[in-house]
């Protein structure tokens, strides 16, 4: 709001300063500010209204050291990280560019689904909250929606250099949808590309190259690409959505786990929006140049600065909780954030920890489920799963495995940066 105010300001007015809002840099400093004074400050004041609401945390016998002390800490702590980047994010990011909208209607769809399974566990006093297929069907909306408006939303688009005056078509799905357009790079070299429409994402490791949906399509069918290249690129988006938010979900297990391991996914997220974004940069590193991706650097800004106030109260031992209202919130917001940058393929190594959180509990169904089966009773791997619950069993603090989960993030985190110069 505050960039079209401006902006209006400084065209009619001649404002001295207002120019300065055009940078996005200075937008994304106020929203990282912004997000964490309004969590660290505001926040304790819905702390202390929840705790007056008797809002608290219902704790499983689980055996494990220190649960005790969780009962009756405030839960759906999970609103002040959805306010700390709603309001910022409002404020000072361009409203109507497609992605912002996007990541808006992310940020409250799997908001609104966690703060309903929270409701019933609350005041409904019903422990198991929202039915495990409810937040499927909420999941796979948001994919819906997501993989929907990046496929067929004529503002999602990428840049193609042209190549000898022509642009290289992979498939007959693409669509070009502007005339040639002139940039100079790094190095003053003039070079010309276009538009276009197209259901491609970024390989990582591999310079200049893309994954084209399309592609995958036609292994299936030759003539049918139009069609099943929607179909396969709306269904691995639903599965990218449905896998990290249930994996932030799950890993939401110890205080400031979940928090820190989202803001840490969070800064390497908006190093990639940013580069991604700016076409000197793209063009310097190989990688695919997305226009006008740039502005979700805002949001991203306010996300981390959002995590990180929060973690002000959330970390050991934690004054509040943020629940499935914020675990399933910040689940899907990085994953919609990953597909839009279209960085899909990283999912795995950028959310690392969610992904071991995730295959710890399958593989320990798994094989309790087999073991059963077939020796009559059923056996485990991990002492209990997900995987933090197994360090905690072995005797470590939780301010000990957090910290480790946090470095093993990091880690990740800095891996798939240096992706970009190993293209």
């Amino acid at each position: 709001m505050l960039y079209y105010l401006f902006t209006y300001l400084r065209q009619h007015f001649g404002m001295f300063g207002a120019g300065i809002f055009y940078y996005i840099t200075f937008r994304a400093g106020l929203a990282i500010i912004l997000s964490l004074v309004i969590s660290m400050i505001y926040g304790k004041s819905i702390i202390r209204f929840i705790q007056k609401k008797q809002i608290g945390e219902t704790v499983r016998d689980l055996g494990l050291a220190g649960e005790a002390t969780k009962k009756g800490t405030p839960t759906m702590g999970g609103i002040i990280i959805i306010a700390a980047i709603l309001i910022p994010t409002l404020l000072f990011a361009r409203i109507a560019n497609v992605y912002i909208i996007l990541m808006l209607v992310s940020t409250v769809w799997l908001g609104l689904v966690g703060f309903l399974d929270d409701y019933i566990k609350v005041f409904k006093k019903n422990k198991e909250g929202l039915a495990g297929k409810f937040k499927v069907l909420g999941q796979i909306g948001l994919g819906i929606i997501v993989g929907t408006t990046m496929y067929y939303n004529q503002n999602v688009v990428t840049s193609r250099i042209l190549i000898d005056g022509q642009s290289p078509k992979y498939n007959e799905t693409e669509q070009i949808v502007s005339q040639p357009l002139t940039r100079r790079d790094e190095n003053g070299t003039t070079k010309n590309f276009v538009r276009v429409r197209t259901a491609t994402t970024t390989i990582p490791f591999i310079k200049s190259h893309e994954l084209s949906y399309a592609g995958i399509a036609a292994m299936f069918s030759t003539k049918g690409v139009q069609i099943l290249t929607p179909i396969i690129y709306i269904l691995f988006v639903i599965f990218i959505i449905v896998a990290v938010s249930n994996g932030a979900n799950i890993t939401d297990g110890i205080d400031g786990l979940a928090t820190g391991v989202s803001a840490i996914v969070g800064v390497c997220l908006g190093v990639f929006a940013y580069v991604s974004g700016n076409y000197i940069f793209a063009d310097y590193l190989g990688i695919m140049h997305i226009p006008n991706l740039g502005e979700l650097s805002i949001f991203i800004g306010a996300f981390v600065g959002a995590c990180v106030g929060f973690l002000w109260y959330n970390a050991y031992p934690a004054q509040v909780f943020m629940g499935d209202t914020g675990s399933l919130a910040i689940g899907g917001i990085i994953a919609s954030l990953a597909i839009i940058i279209r960085k899909e393929l990283l999912v795995p190594i950028i959310c690392g920890v969610f992904l071991m959180e995730n295959l710890s509990v399958m593989i320990q169904v798994a094989y309790f489920k087999r073991t059963k089966k077939k020796y009559g009773e059923g056996r485990r791997i991990f002492l209990m799963s997900p995987l933090h619950h197994h360090y905690q069993k072995l005797g470590y603090h939780e301010s000990k495995i957090v910290t480790r989960f946090w470095i093993v993030q990091i880690i990740l985190v800095i891996v798939s940066i240096v992706t970009l110069k190993l293209r």
